[in-house]
């Protein structure tokens, strides 16, 4: 004899299903980031290497027309600032747009334009939160700010990296955790958190780095 299944029983397996498959989404994991950008002593190389790959893979630069002048670059730069919110800086457009136009379009480095904006690189900028407080201790929050730090990680969730207290309890029986979360953030990281690479910050000071691994510490 011909099994039949009820309606009401069909509709809430079917249901109960349904429900199973929402509980449990399958999850999706990325090839690790092969693709490097061009090395450069441009300013906005550094910039670029730690604050590009938060929103995009690094081969996004080889989409665009070659031979892009230092103009085309920086409007691009603007576009992902305004139109995407990139952090970024208007500085830091201008840097970006320079180094990208030496080392993937039309530009020289000995440019006067570009040495203009490498110039102006080294200068404080008066839209550039300062990182030392009035007492001359390190501004944790300011540093975080600047560098994007708060795009890819947040204190109690993982976003494109760890969450920093999932940092803080993993390091917290380690007598050499600061000494190790110093090394990450000076020279960057990868393998530790997934195939997520975090970029390095060797442009920031030593007292900016003992201060940004203490601060995750306590998280």
């Amino acid at each position: 004899m011909k099994k039949t299944f009820p309606t009401a029983l069909l509709a809430l397996a079917l249901l109960t299903g349904a429900g199973a498959a929402h509980a449990a989404p399958a999850e999706i994991k990325l090839p690790p980031e092969t693709v490097k950008l061009k090395p450069s002593k441009l300013p906005g190389y550094m910039v670029a290497t730690q604050k590009c790959a938060i929103c995009h893979s690094a081969d996004y630069v080889s989409y665009q027309p070659p031979g892009m002048s230092l103009v085309q670059w920086t409007g691009e730069m603007k576009k992902m600032q305004k139109a995407y919110g990139a952090p970024i800086s208007d500085d830091e457009v201008e840097q970006l747009g320079a180094y990208l136009a030496v080392a993937y379009g039309s530009a020289k480095i000995d440019d006067p334009a570009v040495v203009a904006v490498t110039e102006k690189a080294g200068k404080p900028s008066a839209g550039t939160p300062p990182t030392q407080s009035a007492g001359g201790t390190v501004d944790v929050q300011a540093l975080l700010a600047k560098n994007a730090c708060l795009s890819c990680h947040s204190l109690t969730q993982k976003l494109v990296g760890p969450a920093y207290h999932d940092i803080a309890e993993k390091y917290k029986a380690d007598p050499q955790a600061q000494s190790k979360l110093e090394a990450s953030i000076r020279g960057g990281s990868t393998g530790k958190w997934g195939a997520v690479a975090m970029p390095p910050f060797a442009g920031l000071q030593p007292d900016e780095i003992k201060a940004l691994a203490e601060f995750v510490r306590k998280q």
